[in-house]
């Protein structure tokens, strides 16, 4: 499933989060995912909490975007994931994905991974469904003071290597 082999997955260090940051902004196309890489979002929430790993992301040596993989039970975790502005729509996102389920599911012992996409990103939503996740509901969360309306889809462990298997 990873399309590319030369991406590198390690845990993040203090600093690559002020490395990260400090990325330019996203388009205005994607203006509202901004947020999950600024000084109050996703690393800030993540990365000394427990059952957490927080992974950065390196392409021939450069810090292109991290992932995230947090418990929510015993056997269950939430993804996330953030690509530097300027790397996104080169197949990264897919990946890393690739690489952090396999690490969850073989090294975590989670069964269950979920995520939230937004309903007005479907390249994301694209992205998580040829992978093998699939739509479980829909919720609405505030994100910077404005309504936010998202998907729920998650992937288990015998869906995700079955997935694997197909492609092969």
């Amino acid at each position: 499933m990873p399309s590319n082999p030369d991406v590198l997955l390690r845990n993040i260090l203090p600093d690559d989060i002020s490395t990260m940051i400090n990325w330019p902004s996203y388009p205005p196309c994607f203006e509202e995912l901004d947020y999950a890489l600024r000084k109050r979002g996703w690393l800030s929430e993540y990365f000394n909490k427990p059952d957490t790993k927080c992974y950065a992301a390196e392409h021939l040596g450069e810090l292109i975007g991290f992932a995230i993989l947090s418990k929510t039970s015993k056997t269950g975790a939430e993804f996330r994931i953030a690509l530097r502005p300027d790397k996104t729509g080169n197949g990264f996102g897919k990946t890393i994905t690739a690489i952090v389920l396999k690490d969850g599911f073989m090294n975590m012992k989670i069964d269950r991974i979920h995520l939230i996409a937004r309903k007005n990103n479907p390249r994301a939503i694209r992205l998580y469904k040829s992978i093998g996740f699939t739509e479980r509901g829909e919720c609405v969360k505030e994100i910077e003071g404005k309504q936010a309306a998202f998907l729920v889809m998650d992937i288990y462990y015998k869906r995700y290597f079955q997935k694997l298997e197909e492609e092969l």
